[in-house]
């Protein structure tokens, strides 16, 4: 089982990744943001994932470690 919850993990960080991707598209499309701003937002939604996934592999490493 432990394949299957990872499973939902990781589908659950795509979809929420895919929602708020979309979003920012949709609100630059919409004018509601400019462009610059957009590209600048996608950016930081990048790197947030990036950052707390690298945390969350850190936390579990060293609990490994106790």
């Amino acid at each position: 089982m432990p394949g299957n919850r990872a499973l939902k993990v990781v589908a659950g960080i795509v979809i929420s990744f895919t929602t708020l991707a979309g979003t920012i598209i949709f609100l630059s499309a919409a004018e509601i943001i400019s462009l610059g701003v957009a590209i600048l937002m996608l950016v930081a939604l990048v790197g947030m994932y990036v950052g707390f996934g690298i945390l969350i592999a850190a936390y579990r490493l060293i609990s490994k470690l106790e």
